[in-house]
C-alpha cells in the first residue's frame, strides 16, 4: 500500500510518549519516518525531547484525537489506557488505520476480557472471576484458596492496581482501595503455586508472524527488576510458550508487536497471565541481543513492513531494569564500569525527575555463561544510581 511506502514526509504518530515510545521511535528514525506524539500527561515526556510534534490531551477526547491522528500516516499505542470504541471512533472520522487494531485492541482491553479471549481460544489462564460485592470476593477466596490477588480490571501496572490479600478484612480493605465500591471492575486471580515466571513477544503482520525467545522475568514487588534470555528451563517448555504465544497473536488477528506473561507452575504447566498489545519491558534486552529488537519489529509491523529475525546474538542475555533510588532531579552516578564492559549496554530513558521504584532506564549484558553473566550485570546494575 502507498502508505506504506518509506516516503520523506511519512509520519507515524504514538499514543503515548514515555520510554517504550521512546526506543520505538529511535527505530523509526532509522527508517527515515518522522514521529509524532500524542499524550494525557503534562511535562515532559521521554518522547518529547526527540520531536517537534507533540500533543497534550485526553484519551477520551474524540475530537482532538480525531484531528491529531488527521495529520498521520499510521498510528499505534504505547499504553492500554484507552478505549477501543474511542480508537475505532477516531480511526472512522480521521480515516487514519491504529495499529493494534480497535477490533483487536476490544478483545483485550481489560483483564476480564482479555482472559475470556484467551480462554476461548483453548489457551490456559490463571482461575479468575469478576467480583462485585464482598460476598462474592469471600466465596471466590474460599473455592481457590487464601491468598489470592484482586486486581483493577483496567490500568494496573508495575504493582499498581495488584493487590494481594490474605483473608477477608485484607480482600475488603483492597477492593475498597482499588475502586470496587465506586464501580470499578474488580477481578479476583487465584493465587498460582508458580516456579517461575516466563515472557515471549511476537510480531505479526501480514507479511507473517515471528516469535521471540522465551525468557524469564524475575519480580520483586510486583515490579520487573531482571530478565534472562532465554530461560533457564527445558528447552521443550520454551518452545510451548512460544506456541501458545503465536496462538495467542493469532486468536487476537493481531498486527503489531505484542508481549505475554506466563506463570511455570511447580508441576511443568503453563498459564498465560498477561498480555500486553505492544512493546514490553521484558523484551528490552533485545535492542543489543537479538538482531532484530521488539522495538524495530514493532515499527515494522505496524508499517506492513518485511519483519526481522528474532535470533539471539549471544547465548545468553541479561537485561537489569535501572530504578530509581532518590527522589530528586534525574542524574546517573558509578556507571562507567558498567560501560566498560566489552558486550554491556546502558540505557538511560531521559526522564527529568527520579523517583525511588521508577523505571528510570535499564542496563543489558551479552555473554556466554548464564551464572557468570547474570552475576555480573547484577553487580553493575546495583552500582549505578539514578
Amino acid at each position: 500500500m502507498s502508505k506504506t511506502n518509506l516516503r520523506a514526509d511519512f509520519k507515524l504518530g504514538y499514543l503515548g510518549a514515555g520510554q517504550l515510545a521512546r526506543m520505538s521511535a529511535l527505530q523509526a528514525f532509522r527508517y527515515g519516518i518522522q514521529i509524532g506524539l500524542y499524550t494525557d500527561r503534562s511535562g515532559n515526556e521521554p518522547v518529547e525531547f526527540m520531536t517537534p510534534y507533540s500533543t497534550t490531551g485526553s484519551f477520551d477526547d474524540t475530537e482532538e484525537l480525531t484531528a491529531f491522528a488527521s495529520e498521520y500516516d499510521i498510528l499505534t499505542l504505547e499504553n492500554e489506557f484507552l478505549s477501543s470504541l474511542v480508537l475505532r471512533e477516531v480511526q472512522e472520522q480521521s480515516g487514519t488505520p491504529i495499529y493494534p487494531s480497535p477490533s483487536t485492541f476490544a478483545k483485550i482491553e481489560n483483564k476480564l476480557i482479555e482472559k475470556q479471549t484467551f480462554e476461548k481460544a483453548g489457551i490456559p489462564v490463571t482461575p479468575y472471576a469478576l467480583v462485585g460485592t464482598v460476598e462474592e470476593i469471600q466465596k471466590f477466596g474460599n473455592k481457590h484458596g487464601w491468598p489470592f490477588v484482586l486486581k483493577s480490571s483496567k490500568g494496573g501496572y508495575d504493582g499498581y492496581g495488584n493487590e494481594t490479600v490474605n483473608n477477608p478484612e485484607e480482600a475488603e480493605a483492597a477492593y475498597r482501595a482499588l475502586g470496587g465500591f465506586k464501580g470499578h471492575k474488580i477481578i479476583a486471580e487465584a493465587f498460582i503455586d508458580f516456579s517461575k515466571e516466563l515472557a515471549v513477544q511476537v510480531a505479526r503482520n501480514e507479511t507473517g508472524s515471528v516469535v521471540y525467545p522465551c525468557c524469564e522475568t524475575i519480580q520483586e514487588n510486583h515490579i520487573n527488576t531482571a530478565v534472562i534470555s532465554p530461560a533457564p528451563i527445558d528447552p521443550e517448555i520454551r518452545k510451548e510458550a512460544q506456541k501458545m504465544a503465536l496462538s495467542a497473536t493469532e486468536a487476537l488477528d493481531a498486527r503489531g508487536l505484542f508481549a505475554y506473561e506466563f506463570f511455570l507452575t511447580e508441576d511443568g504447566n503453563l498459564l498465560l497471565n498477561e498480555s500486553a498489545p505492544r512493546p514490553h519491558n521484558s523484551g528490552h534486552y533485545t535492542i543489543e541481543g537479538c538482531i532484530t529488537s521488539q522495538f524495530e519489529n514493532h515499527v515494522r509491523a505496524v508499517m506492513g513492513l518485511p519483519l526481522g529475525s528474532t535470533e539471539m546474538r549471544k547465548p545468553v542475555v541479561v537485561m537489569m531494569n535501572l530504578l530509581g533510588k532518590y527522589k530528586r532531579k534525574a542524574k546517573v552516578n558509578h556507571f562507567r564500569k558498567s560501560m566498560a564492559q566489552v558486550d554491556g549496554h546502558l540505557h538511560v530513558y531521559g526522564k527529568l525527575q527520579s523517583k525511588i521504584g521508577r523505571k528510570m532506564g535499564h542496563y543489558t549484558l551479552l555473554g556466554d555463561d548464564l551464572e557468570a553473566v547474570y552475576a555480573q550485570a547484577k553487580e553493575y546494575a546495583e552500582q549505578i544510581q539514578l
